[in-house]
């Protein structure tokens, strides 16, 4: 086999193992579907519980990086503490060995059945769940196909006379494979892809345990690269979390670096005939003892980490999006629950300003305008925010169910954004009575409460509608919004008779008709909002 044959050998193995991880991991992800999304999120400050659910998503996801990047950007968003981050941490480097320990075994002789399996079930079924079941066959068996191709190709390597000086040097100098695992692992983006190519090499016999386990040890920290980026652009609290996550395995390496040999003998007892095995179990060893050892010491790294990135007081907050990160954008199943509450989020906001607007024009609290027009200008900076990532987020491989969740939220936030301007008119209405000392008679003022309460009805009910992912009985949204545009015609008619009678001047006769049809527009918003999850067709207003 000529040089040209190995490395074309190699490189398109590691491309099918890559490729196939990805689709084995995109499957099962869309299978856990709605379970995956708050899995993360609903645990508790328990750290043996976070090791457990860190097993779980990484062994779900197929990449220990995806989950250490989704903590960084939980702990960025104020979702998780890094008390409940150091427990996920651990337990999404034991959980990313089981992808070792899969690829340890020799499958790729099945691997063409699972593949062609898949295949047909992908053509041939009509449940979704059967199709994302489908990926899953055909991922797994990519995936071993890839193995085959590079334990193949590896074998004459170790003819190489290059290759066996490498290996000399190596053999007796354990940091530098550390080193090498580290380079390696930081260049693929993926330790699973790192111990893909040791247990390729290992099963062809051209490396031995000697210098597989220390390039093993390098591939755990070289992993924690990822995580790192992701929060270079993040907050001080998400930079100890991906800091937390480099002492871990620094600390592991540091522990286990004198034990080399002892650890070689361990696993060679265990599978003694199969190499490829013993670089999996290692690998499994060395997470699950820097688990058990770091785990009751974790409170402790995490003092070191505030000691090491002390927080400022003249740090400046954050403007716009706090629950969106890009990084995300790879499990797209999380990175739609984060739209989801980012656009309750822009909710609240929209609804705050609308209290504020209507608390300010009743009883004439000027100081109230500053604080308005603040949050109009986050709404519109979350419209904003939001509408990009949607747009980055339909660019990937979404699930059917979460494809018609960002079409909703494009709705949404633009119901949001007009709920907003509506309030800032009644803000600059409120100001306007104020400068000009506009007197309201007792029953306009009384026309205008009930209107204001029965649409922050409506806007309650919209807003815990979607909240809580349920869609309410459309006949209730209707009731709702017919009563506004009933209290409108009625208040509107009052309100000529008053102009009529001369009861009110002109000037209040006609802010109390600027007023009702402000209002009566964020409660048709409001009922937009309500129904979008319903199905109900989502209706244009100014």
């Amino acid at each position: 086999m000529s040089n040209f044959e190995i490395f074309t050998g190699i490189f398109g193995g590691l491309g099918l193992f890559l490729y196939g991880m990805k689709l084995m991991g995109d499957g099962l992800e869309n299978v856990a579907g709605e379970g995956l999304k708050g899995i993360l999120e609903k645990i508790t400050s328990n750290r043996l519980m976070g090791v457990f659910v860190g097993t779980i998503v990484t062994a779900i996801i197929q990449s220990s990086s995806a989950t250490t990047v989704m903590v960084v950007s939980f702990v960025n968003a104020g979702l998780m503490s890094l008390t409940q981050a150091t427990g996920v941490i651990l337990g999404s480097n034991i959980g990313t060995t089981i992808t070792a320990q899969m690829v340890s075994f020799k499958l790729e002789v099945v691997a063409p059945i699972f593949i062609g399996v898949g295949a047909i079930l992908m053509m041939a079924a009509k449940k979704k769940k059967t199709k994302e079941l489908a990926v899953i066959s055909v991922g797994f068996g990519i995936l071993f196909m890839g193995m085959g191709m590079m334990s193949s190709s590896m074998e004459p390597i170790s003819e190489l006379q290059s290759f066996k000086n490498f290996i000399l040097v190596v053999g007796t100098n354990p940091l530098l494979g550390v080193f090498v695992g580290v380079v390696m692992t930081a260049v693929l983006q993926s330790s699973s892809a790192t111990t893909a190519i040791l247990v390729a090499l290992a099963t062809a016999g051209t490396i031995d345990m000697k210098v597989a386990f220390p390039m093993v040890l390098g591939c755990n920290i070289g992993t924690c690269v990822t995580a790192i980026i992701a929060s270079l652009t993040a907050n001080r609290t998400a930079k100890k979390a991906a800091l937390i996550h480099l002492l871990f395995k620094i600390f592991g390496t540091i522990l286990f670096l004198p034990f080399v040999s002892q650890v070689v003998k361990i696993v060679a007892h265990m599978t003694p005939d199969n190499l490829g095995r013993q670089v999996a179990n290692a690998h499994t060893i060395f997470n699950i003892v820097i688990t058990v050892v770091m785990l009751p010491v974790s409170t402790y790294v995490v003092k070191l980490v505030d000691r090491m990135l002390p927080e400022k007081d003249d740090e400046i907050e954050i403007q716009g999006a706090i629950y969106l990160d890009k990084n995300l954008l790879e499990t797209p199943v999380v990175a739609s629950a984060q739209v989801v509450k980012e656009t309750i989020r822009m909710a609240k906001k929209a609804k705050e300003n609308f209290e504020l607007a209507m608390n300010t024009f009743f009883n004439d609290k000027e100081e109230n305008i500053e604080k308005i027009y603040e949050n109009e200008n986050t709404i519109n900076i979350l419209e904003k925010d939001i509408t990009e990532y949607l747009v980055e987020l339909s660019e990937q491989n979404l699930p059917e169910e979460n494809a018609k969740l960002v079409s909703q939220i494009y709705h949404t936030i633009n119901d949001l954004e007009r709920i907003g301007d509506h309030s800032e008119n009644i803000a600059e209405l409120a100001l306007e009575k104020c400068n000009k000392k506009i007197e309201m008679s007792e029953d306009a003022i009384d026309e205008v409460k009930e209107m204001f309460e029965t649409t922050l009805r409506a806007l309650d009910l919209a807003i815990e509608n979607y909240e809580n992912h349920e869609s309410i009985n459309e006949n209730i949204a209707e009731e709702m919004e017919e009563k506004i545009d009933e209290l409108e015609v009625k208040f509107r008619e009052n309100n000529i008779k008053r102009l009529s009678s001369k009861m009110c001047l002109a000037d209040s006769g006609v802010m109390f008709f600027d007023l009702l049809s402000n209002i009566e527009r964020i409660g048709d918003h409001a009922n937009n909002i309500a129904t979008i999850k319903a199905g109900k067709k989502h209706k244009a207003y100014a």
